[in-house]
């Protein structure tokens, strides 16, 4: 019980902290002019978000670092609140966030503006930081490697542990990317899914990496605060590819990551919808299996409002990520 009063204690903390600095940043956003650029291609509604500032996701990387680090600084007066297993999912963070950033900033004021990284130069980054950090976690940290349901103890996957974790990293990475399209929606379904592998942790003992995760939640919804409908910023990459990196990190941590289809069920439908409409526009030869693809503005084009779109996504999102816990509590 105490472990969970402390984890909400700083979900509270990491919102307060995202609140407070959310409105200069955003002034300082529009100052700079960082606004977004709506693809021509996407529904028409959206061309009233032009000008929306962007990069917001350093509105929940910095209350979660210095939280993080302050908490861990506490152990040199001998208080035990956060441990050293949290400075991977944290170092994880950043440099997702800086692959992010650097990505918003090409596409806003780079050569490449109004399109961003060049997708085969930020997948190879995705990938080298994603192998390096699946090293470290399986010869470093020793986590479970992977618990099935039911099953008592984590079944070891020896030398193929590697590029499973990698290819966990990059999906979950891309998979809240794609969801990021809509007010609210990737803020709503990233804290849920954290708030889910945040009550496994500790379920399985593992206090810091829950308390981590709920600091997380409370800086996402800090920044939700500026990013429900009609948003005033947007994460960007530089919060999406962060948070679908760490939310990978976290799985693997808790040894759980079977149950990522489960408890991040939009994100995982948002990547296949894409996948499904590539695969079967190639196929037909110029025939499209969605409206449009992600799914999220499959729906706003068959009627759907944005905010149905959110809700309804998000509805889902808690149900699953409920019964995740209760698949996990097997």
């Amino acid at each position: 019980m105490k472990e969970t009063s402390l984890a909400l204690a700083l979900s509270t903390l990491g919102f307060m902290m995202a609140v407070i600095w959310g409105g200069p940043l955003v002034r300082l956003l529009r100052y700079l002019k960082i606004g977004k650029l709506i693809r021509v291609e996407g529904p028409g509604r959206h061309f009233t978000k032009m000008g929306t500032p962007t990069m917001g996701g350093v509105m929940i990387i910095l209350p979660v670092t210095l939280v993080t680090l302050l908490m861990n600084g506490a152990t040199v007066l001998g208080v035990d609140v956060l441990g050293r297993s949290v400075l991977l999912p944290l170092v994880v963070m950043i440099s997702f966030s800086i692959l992010g950033g650097i990505d918003d900033w090409e596409g806003i004021r780079g050569p490449r503006r109004g399109l961003g990284m060049r997708a085969r130069t930020k997948f190879l980054f995705q990938v080298l930081l994603a192998v390096g950090t699946a090293l470290v976690l399986k010869y470093m940290l020793g986590v479970p490697e992977v618990f099935w349901p039911a099953y008592e103890d984590p079944i070891p996957l020896g030398v193929w542990y590697v590029p499973v974790a990698a290819f966990i990293i990059v999906g979950c990475s891309n998979a809240v990317n794609f969801t990021d399209g809509l007010d609210g929606l990737a803020g709503l379904i990233s804290a849920t899914a954290f708030a889910a592998y945040g009550a496994i942790a500790l379920m399985q003992g593992q206090v810091f990496l829950g308390r981590f995760c709920f600091t997380l939640v409370g800086a996402i919804f800090g920044f939700l605060w500026f990013n429900v409908h009609p948003a005033e910023l947007f994460m960007g990459d530089t919060g999406s590819l962060a948070l679908g990196a760490v939310l990978g990190v976290v799985a693997l941590m808790t040894g759980q990551w079977l149950l990522i289809p489960v408890i991040a069920i939009i994100p995982v439908s948002e990547v296949l919808s894409v996948v499904i409409q590539i695969t079967y526009f190639r196929l037909t030869k110029g025939k499209r299996f969605f409206k449009m693809a992600p799914i999220h503005h499959h729906f706003e084009l068959m009627g759907w409002s944005e905010t149905q779109v959110v809700q309804r996504f998000w509805l889902v999102g808690l149900l699953f990520a409920m019964l995740g816990i209760a698949i996990a509590l097997v």
